[in-house]
């Protein structure tokens, strides 16, 4: 794995066209960087409410950027939601075990998954979500998947100032 540039990230962060899909990309990028992503999404978190919302995705024609969905509780929402650590599934049959929509990540290559909580204030924010070949994330990646937590949470509160109508 490379190093990871920050600085890209955060010259992302200051433009002030195209947000928040400018920060997005770019904190895709430092995700390529840092595990190694195929497909990536970032998600939104309402634990009050239990709703998710899926913000931004590197491939939109097969997980668009939509409305809001009620959480999935399994074993996934306990450990990523509430207990806030990164879920690993390294094969599709784990995936399966959590995600009704596991053919359809089959079918893109990837069998293997990490999501990454972002937090703030003890609460679960988001969550990015990262997938891979099978056997992709081995406890190294797991363990670098740390370094996107806070470029993760500027990201998602950037977002949701925006959504506030905050300025970039």
């Amino acid at each position: 794995m490379e190093m990871p540039d920050y600085d890209n990230f955060v010259a992302a962060l200051a433009l002030e066209k195209g947000q928040p899909a400018v920060t997005f990309a770019a904190l895709e990028a430092l995700t390529r960087t840092i595990v190694g992503v195929k497909l990536f999404t970032i998600m939104t978190s309402d634990t009050k409410e239990k709703l998710a919302e899926r913000v931004y995705s590197n491939m939109p024609q097969v997980y668009p950027v939509s409305g809001t969905k009620p959480y999935n509780e399994t074993h996934w929402s306990e450990i990523a939601l509430r207990q806030k650590r990164t879920f690993v599934a390294n094969t599709i049959e784990e995936i399966a075990e959590v995600f009704d929509d596991h053919a359809l990540i089959q079918s893109l290559g990837c069998e293997s998954v990490i999501n990454v909580p972002v937090t703030v204030e003890g609460e679960v924010i988001g969550t990015l979500n990262c997938l891979h070949e099978r056997n992709f994330y081995t406890p190294e990646r797991v363990k670098a998947a740390e370094a996107l937590k806070l470029p993760g949470a500027a990201a998602l509160l950037f977002e949701r100032s925006l959504r506030k109508g905050g300025r970039p």
